[in-house]
Formats: structure tokens, C-alpha cells, sequence
């Protein structure tokens, strides 16, 4: 089945990071992920220049990373989606042009990119919200809905953010267990604490 939207063919931006963010903010609202599928800087040999290919998420075929004996049914997203637009600079170099070479698609679009992995990532500053608030002992519905007041347009889901907590949290712990970070903030903070232990490694009481 192919879908087909209409795109202009031709446009220009001023620089490459303006082209990514215009198109993925138009690939949303209609309902796919683009990815840079390729990335060709200037090498200096003559009469090649910068370019980079923009293309669906779904564009390719899966490829195993190594063969198996016996064949496995596994899933991907991969479906050798056509669509594909070209990004360079222009010839005075003023800026980035952007062409359409196919502009349909072979499968189904969504509703909702709501959940979609790769839409929903944590950016570099809302994983330091996260971490801020986090020290502040803040429930994660409510670290979501402080991410959503930042950015209303957030696909962002409260799976994300357990993740994201649980990452800061291991940085924090680092090679402890959760039971030696226990004992290691108890005497940070100076609580009156009482343990006994079992076969002399194992905490089996607390107080």
C-alpha cells in the first residue's frame, strides 16, 4: 500500500540543524519518524560536495547481525519505505537545500507517535529535570506533567521517565548495591541506625 503526501520539492534553510528540526516537526503531524539515513561530508576531492539524506525511520530492510543455523521470525519496523529527501548546500553557499525524491510511503501511517521510542527520548536538559527533581523526591506523574509544561508537543510517556530516574539513581549508586547505599546514607547523614548481620555479609535486620 503507498501512502503519498504532498511536500514541496524545493526549499531553503539556513542551516542543516533548521532542515532536521522543520522536518521531523512535519513528519510528526502527519504521522512518521525521519532519520538521517546518510551523511557525506566535503572529503575535498573536486565536484563532490556535503550532503545528507533524510528518510523514513522505516526505509531499508532489516539486516541480521549474524546468520543462524535454523532461520528465527523476528520483528522490525524495517520495510524498505521509499520516501527520501535530499539536503545540501546551495551553490554560493548560503545556507541548505532541501529536494523531495520520493515523497510516498509503503505502509500504514499513525495516529499517535505517543510511546514511539525514538519521538519520545529525553533531550540532555530534561534529563537534568528529571535528575533535579528527582533528588527532591518528586513522583514521577508529576516529573511527566513538569516535562509537559517545558514542551506541550512532548511524546514523552511515564515508562521514559522510570527509566531515566532508574539510570540516575545506578550513576548515583555506582558500584554499590542497593543495600550498601542504604548503610553508606545512613552514615552520610548521620541517622541512629542498627543492623545485624548474617554470615557477615548479609544484612538480614535494620533498624
Amino acid at each position: 500500500m503507498k501512502t503519498r503526501h504532498v511536500w514541496i520539492a524545493l526549499l531553503v534553510f539556513a542551516t542543516c540543524d533548521d532542515v532536521l528540526h522543520w522536518t521531523r516537526s512535519v513528519a510528526y503531524e502527519i504521522g512518521f519518524v525521519v532519520l538521517i539515513t546518510r551523511l557525506d561530508t566535503d572529503t575535498g576531492i573536486r565536484e563532490r560536495t556535503s550532503f545528507v539524506l533524510i528518510g523514513c525511520e522505516r526505509s531499508d530492510q532489516y539486516k541480521a547481525k549474524k546468520k543462524d543455523l535454523e532461520k528465527t521470525i523476528t520483528g522490525s519496523r524495517k520495510c524498505g519505505c521509499p520516501f527520501k529527501l535530499r539536503v545540501k548546500p546551495v551553490v554560493e553557499g548560503k545556507g541548505w537545500m532541501v529536494k523531495l525524491m520520493c515523497g510516498s510511503h509503503n505502509h500504514e501511517l499513525v495516529k499517535s507517535l505517543v510511546g514511539h521510542p525514538y519521538v519520545g527520548r529525553l533531550t540532555k536538559d530534561e534529563k537534568i529535570i528529571i535528575a533535579d527533581i528527582t533528588k527532591s523526591m518528586v513522583k514521577p506523574r508529576n516529573i511527566l506533567l513538569t516535562l509537559k509544561e517545558h514542551d506541550v508537543n512532548s511524546y514523552t510517556t511515564i515508562r521514559q521517565v522510570y527509566n531515566a530516574r532508574n539510570v540516575y539513581r545506578s550513576s548515583i549508586r555506582g558500584n554499590n548495591t542497593k543495600m550498601q547505599q542504604l548503610m553508606k546514607l545512613l552514615e552520610w547523614d548521620q541517622y541512629i541506625h542498627w543492623h545485624r548481620l548474617k554470615d557477615e555479609d548479609v544484612v538480614c535486620d535494620i533498624f
